[in-house]
Parts: C-alpha cells; sequence; structure tokens
C-alpha cells in the first residue's frame, strides 16, 4: 500500500497516511457526483422528443427541465438529517436507490405530471448526492490530502455531464433521432434515462464496501470502530485523533437547522459565509452557460453544428482545468485560488459584455433584435468565453465543493452543508429560470450582471472566506470557537 507523505496530526509526531486507500474511498463518494453531473445534463439530449411526445409548450418544457432542481434543494436540506440519523455511507445508498428509480420513472412515464414527479425525485437524489460526497471525503481524508480529494467531486461532476453528451449522441447516432425506436423497441430519449442505472448500480455496490464515517461514528459514541477506519487510512495509532473528535462534539447530539443560530441576521457567520459561498458560485452565471451554450452560439450567428462543437469543447475545457485544480488546491491554498478565478472571470466576463454590446445587431425572428458575431469576433468570443470557463474550472467549481466539505464545525457540519447546499439550488433555479428572458432582451445586460457578481466576489473571498489548507477538521472547529471575523 503506497504511503503519503507525513503530516502532522495536531501537535503529535508525524504520521503517514495510505494514500490509494484515502484515494479508493474519496472516489467511491465522488461517484454520488458523477451522477449529479449526469442526471442534471442528461435530459438536454431528450428535450425535443419530450415536447412532442406529450405536446408540451416551450414554457412546460422548461418547468420540466428546472424542477429537478426544485427537487435538489429539497434532497440537499434533508440530507443533513438523515446523514446525521442514519450515516454517512448509508444516505449515499439511499442516493444511488433515488437515481435509479428516477431513470426507470423518467423514462416510461404516463404523462407530463407524471414526468416531472419523476424529475423531483431525481433532483432530490442530487441534492442529496451534493451534500453528502463532500461531507464524507472531508471527514475521511487527510488534511493535507483534503483539498486534492474534495475536488474529486467537481471532477466527477463535469465527468457526468461530459458522459451525458457522449452517450446522448452515441444513442442519437445509432438510433437515427431522439424519437425513433432503438433498442427492444424503445425510443432513443427513453434509454438515455435508462443508461443511468448502470453507473447507479455502480455506485450503491460501490458505496457498500466503504466504511462509515469516523465522525459519525464517534458522535454515536463507537470509538473503537472510528479508530479502526482511521487506522485504515493512517499508518500509526489513532487513539489521540479519536479523543480529539470526541471533544469537538461535546455538548452536542445530532445537528439541525437550530444549531446553526447566531447574532448575525439569525445565523452563525460560518454559516452565511457558506450560503454565500454557493450563491456566489451559481450567480457568476456558470450553469447559464452550460445549460444554454447551445442557443447563446446559435443566436449570434453559429449554426447549429458549430454551437455544437463549441459547447463539446466548454466541456471537456471544464473537466482539464478541474484537473489544474485538483493539482494546485493543497499548494496554492484556497482563497488564492478562488481570488485568481474570480479576477479571471471578472475580466472575461466584462470582456463577454463588450463584445456581445458592439457586435452589429440583426432581426431575431421574432420582433427583436440580437447581436450577430462574424470573422475575428466570433473566434474572440469563443477563447473569451472558454477562458471564463477555464478560470471557473480551477477555482470556483471545485474550491467551493471543497470548503462546504471542511469549513463548518463538526458539530454542526452536516446541518450547515445541508443548508448552504440547498441555497446553492435554489440560486442555480433563479439563474436558470431568469438567464433566457433577460438574454432574449439582451446579451449585454446578462453578462454585465454576471461580471458584476465575480467583481463582488473577489471583496467577499478577501474580506470573509477563512483559509482551511493544511488544517485538520479539529482545528478548523476549535478555530470557529473563537470570536468570529467574519
Amino acid at each position: 500500500m503506497a504511503h503519503g507523505a507525513p503530516i502532522m496530526a495536531g501537535n503529535g509526531p508525524a504520521e503517514t497516511y495510505r494514500t490509494g486507500r484515502v484515494v479508493r474511498l474519496a472516489s467511491t463518494a465522488a461517484m454520488g457526483g458523477f451522477l449529479f453531473g449526469f442526471d442534471s445534463a442528461v435530459i438536454n439530449g431528450a428535450n425535443t422528443a419530450i415536447a412532442n411526445e406529450f405536446g408540451l409548450s416551450s414554457g412546460l418544457m422548461a418547468l420540466v427541465v428546472s424542477i429537478a432542481l426544485i427537487g435538489s434543494a429539497v434532497g440537499a436540506w434533508f440530507a443533513g438529517q438523515l446523514a446525521d440519523a442514519f450515516g454517512r455511507r448509508r444516505v449515499m445508498l439511499i442516493a444511488a436507490v433515488l437515481f435509479a428509480v428516477s431513470a426507470i420513472g423518467t423514462a416510461f412515464p404516463p404523462n407530463v405530471e407524471v414526468l416531472m414527479i419523476w424529475r423531483l425525485i431525481g433532483g432530490a437524489g442530487i441534492g442529496v448526492a451534493s451534500v453528502v460526497a463532500p461531507m464524507y471525503i472531508a471527514e475521511i481524508s487527510p488534511a493535507q490530502l483534503r483539498g486534492r480529494m474534495g475536488s474529486l467531486q467537481q471532477l466527477a461532476i463535469v465527468l457526468g455531464i461530459l458522459a451525458t453528451g457522449v452517450t446522448n449522441y452515441l444513442i442519437v447516432s445509432w438510433a437515427g433521432s431522439s424519437e425513433a425506436e432503438w433498442l427492444l423497441g424503445i425510443e432513443a430519449w427513453r434509454w438515455m434515462f435508462l443508461i443511468m442505472l448502470i453507473p447507479a448500480t455502480v455506485y450503491f455496490l460501490m458505496a457498500l464496501r466503504i466504511p462509515e464515517s469516523p465522525r459519525f461514528l464517534v458522535e454515536r459514541g463507537k470509538l473503537d470502530e472510528a479508530r479502526a477506519v482511521l487506522e485504515s487510512v493512517f499508518t500509526t495509532d489513532q487513539s489521540s485523533k479519536v479523543e480529539e473528535i470526541r471533544l469537538s462534539m461535546l455538548g452536542s447530539n445530532k445537528s439541525s437547522v437550530s444549531d446553526l443560530r447566531g447574532s448575525r441576521f439569525g445565523l452563525m457567520p460560518i454559516v452565511w459565509i457558506g450560503i454565500l459561498l454557493s450563491a456566489f458560485q451559481q450567480f457568476v452565471g456558470i450553469n447559464a452557460v452550460f445549460y444554454y451554450s447551445n442557443l447563446i452560439w446559435e443566436s449570434v450567428g453559429f449554426t447549429q453544428d458549430q454551437a455544437f462543437l463549441t459547447s463539446m469543447i466548454t466541456n471537456a475545457v471544464n473537466v482539464g482545468t478541474t484537473l489544474i485544480a485538483i493539482a494546485l488546491i493543497d499548494r496554492v491554498g484556497r482563497k488564492r485560488l478562488l481570488l485568481t478565478g474570480s479576477a479571471g472571470m471578472a475580466l472575461t466576463l466584462a470582456a463577454l459584455t463588450v463584445i456581445f454590446g458592439t457586435a452589429p445587431q440583426v432581426a431575431n425572428g421574432a420582433g427583436g433584435m440580437e447581436p450577430s458575431l462574424t470573422g475575428a469576433a466570433s473566434t474572440i468570443a469563443v477563447i473569451t468565453f472558454n477562458a471564463y470557463v477555464f478560470f471557473f474550472g480551477m477555482s470556483w467549481g471545485p474550491v467551493v465543493w471543497v470548503l462546504l466539505g471542511e469549513m463548518f464545525p463538526n458539530r454542526i457540519r452536516a446541518a450547515a452543508l445541508a443548508l448552504a447546499a440547498s441555497a446553492q439550488w435554489i440560486a442555480n433555479f433563479i439563474v436558470s429560470t431568469a438567464f433566457p428572458p433577460i438574454a432574449a432582451q439582451s446579451l449585454t445586460i446578462a453578462y454585465g450582471i454576471f461580471t458584476a457578481f465575480a467583481l463582488a466576489s473577489i471583496f467577499f473571498v478577501k474580506m470573509k472566506v477563512p483559509e482551511t489548507t493544511g488544517k485538520s477538521l479539529e482545528q478548523i472547529s476549535q478555530e470557529e470557537k473563537e470570536p468570529a471575523h467574519a
């Protein structure tokens, strides 16, 4: 078993960890992120077929797509309570089951109302996975590896989105169209959802084989089991670490929203920081990019094939830059990556605002006007667009998930992470719902709003976000007992 570099255990002697063991445990938890990305994006390939199957208007189809985000907010809200009641590992199993049953239900709905119910259930699975994966990874990982392991969640999400694009493309290519019958006489669009049964089953089986989080075991008084789990990760006796965890949880039972109360507008300052981190991650516009990038490029003069290719390049850039974040996050630090990303996004979004604002305006066929990009302007726009995705992917994409998993004290982690993740899904819903009508009026206004939030995020990170790099979860918990700095 490969051993990692020595790390300091509190004030004690240096100790080593088993890197391979940590990677396997974190990768299993991050498999929920893969399904998170897959389920959130799979409907993109089935939109047209679903609209035709049930005779849906564009507005109702938009609701079918976005209602999963409401399910995600609800799933995230309850995930913390479930994780504290039943354990992190069992909640992963619940998420896997939600993904599996929603795959079947969404593939064979008798009407649009039932379809939306299954979309809600799938969204709940996404919400649960968005909470339990970063929580488990943070609680199982050594401090010196925690950033890289936490970043696996974002890598899994973007790989899930990319996998959806590939499987949808292959299914349509083999079937001839999304509405054509394919294997076993089942329409292609239904297979797009059914294919999710494969990763959902793999996730369930993998989650069965991993141990429970040592922090949860200590909370339940199972100290010997917690020590055994820690000693499967570290190479030295972990009795002192178990005692350190126990002391950090003294006087606390299962965390709930009532435990998050504080003097700052009803909540503890650290909880507000988590909520605002989640909101900023969405309000810089990243999901408007991924949900509507094809429509954006087609609206400024690209052909459908050019728009599809550009969006695939953007997905690949997002995957590549997440790998960069994994390499840097434990060396450079969380705050420095966030600040670099915010500055880069502010510059590129401002440039896109200017590009769209100064482009020639042409009639859009719906009684309005829209920018038209040709020649050098279109090339510059694509490069700038992907530079924006680069800066997000190496910073706010993975770092927020890492921070949400580690920044909250042990005694409130489940409840605080659930609240912050719910806020993220609500912010996602707001952006995804508001962007199309704003962009239809003016892409300049839409990107100007995103630019303003990117600029604001710089000041927020500098003034409020704590640096957690290299600290144990118990050190972070202790620091939060001191007078709040936010």
